[in-house]
């Protein structure tokens, strides 16, 4: 079940049709975890053809209301007011994804070792996004965040001089990965290549108001350099060279890793989770099923976190495993895991009845597991 704002916002914004095949869908993608529109039209529980299934969804897909700016942007203002507070210091990555043809650039929202998106947009040709396209997303999503601390990550292909300073006089930290072949200079000093630098594993270099050199040619900020030392089996291939205005290299290091949420949620979102690459719809229709997978995605995280306060996790999943630090699963897959369990419960009631019924000496455990279900029932 979708978090109640959700409910709310999504029933002014559809008709009460479209609000309807909209939670069947998600209810879908939770527990099927696969958006092809055949798998989708073959589960819905409609009493109509199966063909008649399919066209519904198609329709559904193309309308006008399922749009980022009217259903997209009013969660993500709930979201930010509901768990980021104000002096919190937010982490948005920005990176692009490919499949097939489909080349997708998309601005996130790093929050609990995940990303939850913030804006995307298709784009026209395979390869590399450029800054117009950047900064286009960027725009739009800034105004959401006005309210906070931002700092922004991207890999080696958003790091450009021009987007790093558009970005910097926006008011934001940037934390840009640089490339190895990249120039660096300091005044009355010669230029120097960063592969060059001698870094090493184990090593830590900053350097503090350089130009970096690039088409458009020398702009002041700070660079960052690190490569991790070698522990046990792993073993880093190569070292990291951050184009950054964070004052220290620790604090340019500790933002840069964040990045790793936006992988997780596409990871989430294709292969390991909701199999968008399975996909095969049209451009507009596969916009508005990343629109549907954003609302599950991010009720699933909700519903995660709400398990985790109830201290109810351990009938969901198994939380820890000796020796490890982190935790086994994430909040994103607590909540996706619970609603098969109790869907599953609430589809065999009589069985699991006669289960309990003839498993007496167990009763003061299932009493405690009646008790916990009682508790996940308001979460869905």
């Amino acid at each position: 079940m979708l978090p109640r704002f959700y409910q709310t916002h999504l029933q002014k914004q559809l008709s009460a049709n479209q609000y309807i095949l909209l939670n069947l869908l998600v209810e879908l993608l939770q527990g099927q975890k696969q958006v092809r529109l055949e798998r989708l039209a073959a589960n819905l529980p409609l009493p109509i053809l199966f063909e008649s299934r399919r066209r519904q969804l198609q329709r559904f897909l193309i309308s006008p209301k399922l749009t980022i700016s009217s259903i997209w942007f009013v969660l993500i203002k709930y979201l930010l007011m509901s768990y980021f507070s104000t002096s919190k210091e937010l982490i948005v990555v920005v990176d692009r994804t490919q499949w097939r043809e489909l080349n997708i650039l998309m601005v996130s929202l790093v929050w609990n070792q995940r990303a939850i998106p913030l804006n995307w947009q298709f784009l026209s040709r395979k390869g590399n996004s450029n800054f117009a396209q950047q900064q286009a997303l960027f725009t739009i999503v800034l105004p959401l965040l006005k309210d906070y601390k931002v700092t922004v990550l991207g890999d080696r292909e958003f790091c450009s001089v021009e987007l790093g300073q558009w970005l910097e006089n926006q008011g934001l930290s940037i934390c840009l990965r640089l490339k190895s072949n990249e120039y660096i200079r300091r005044q009355n000093e010669f230029t120097h290549q960063l592969k060059q630098l001698g870094l090493k594993p184990g090593m830590s270099i900053f350097f503090a108001g350089v130009n970096v050199t690039k088409q458009l040619g020398f702009n002041q900020f700070n660079v960052a350099c690190k490569w991790k030392r070698n522990y046990r089996q792993k073993q880093m291939t190569e070292g990291w060279f951050l184009l950054t205005n964070l004052p220290t290299v620790r604090a340019a290091i500790t933002a840069y890793q964040q990045r790793s949420g936006i992988e997780c949620m596409f990871r989430d979102c294709k292969s390991g989770g909701y199999n968008l690459e399975g996909c095969h719809a049209i451009e507009v229709r596969l916009s508005a099923i990343v629109l549907l997978i954003a609302i599950a995605y991010t009720s699933a995280i909700i519903q995660g976190i709400d398990l985790r306060n109830s201290k109810v996790e351990r009938y969901i999943c198994r939380p820890k495993e000796p020796g490890r630090i982190q935790r086994r699963h994430s909040n994103f897959w607590v909540g996706l895991y619970a609603q098969p369990w109790l869907n599953n419960l609430h589809l065999s009631v009589d069985l699991v009845g006669q289960w309990m019924r003839s498993n007496r000496n167990k009763q003061l455990y299932y009493q405690r597991g009646l008790a916990a279900i009682d508790l996940l029932q308001p979460t869905f």
